[in-house]
């Protein structure tokens, strides 16, 4: 799967209610190859946003952010498509600029905790016919990815302090720094 496919599934995805639903039944349906192509590039682009700086932006929306959270707020973050992924990797300050009630979930958070496991329920589904956990398959999943190249993210050094935040991010202090998200 070429990026350009990737991100235009994301772009479709946003067109339904569950995206995360959405897009496992379409993976789902795909060669094995294409899933794990799939899963690929969402990890380089969960490693590649595992940075200190998107971490503190987070935690000024969300008034707090525990690795957890993060993590889910990335996966959101890929949600949102290409254009936004990009102009947030860049600046993001444009967060506050983006975020608004048809951009968030249920709870009011910039999270997508459900995009974590469509790769890995795609191919669950794929190997063995439903997308029930399976240790051996996720190893199985693990390896494979390995396999083509993908790295384990490092460990961030945080490089603000909580008293720093509302001096890093202005724009995003000035719209959630008194009122955050949820």
């Amino acid at each position: 799967m070429e990026k350009k496919e990737f991100w235009s599934l994301f772009k479709k995805s946003r067109e339904f209610d569950d995206q995360a639903e959405w897009l496992t039944e379409v993976l789902s349906q795909k060669e094995l190859e294409e899933v794990l192509e799939f899963e690929f590039l969402f990890q380089k682009l969960m490693n590649a946003s595992y940075r200190s700086r998107l971490w503190g932006a987070a935690y000024v929306l969300m008034g707090g952010c525990s690795d957890d959270a993060f993590d889910y707020f990335r996966a959101w973050l890929i949600g949102q498509g290409e254009e936004v992924y990009n102009k947030v990797m860049k600046d993001p300050e444009f967060l506050a600029e983006y975020i608004n009630a048809d951009n968030l979930d249920d709870e009011a958070f910039p999270q997508n905790e459900e995009l974590l496991s469509v790769g890995l329920d795609a191919y669950t589904f794929i190997k063995t016919g439903d997308s029930e956990w399976d240790d051996d398959i996720y190893d199985e999943l693990l390896e494979s990815l390995e396999k083509k190249g993908l790295q384990p993210v490092a460990d961030i050094e945080f490089d603000w302090e909580e008293d720093d935040l509302e001096h890093l991010y202005p724009i995003l202090w000035e719209r959630f720094g008194e009122e955050p998200l949820g």
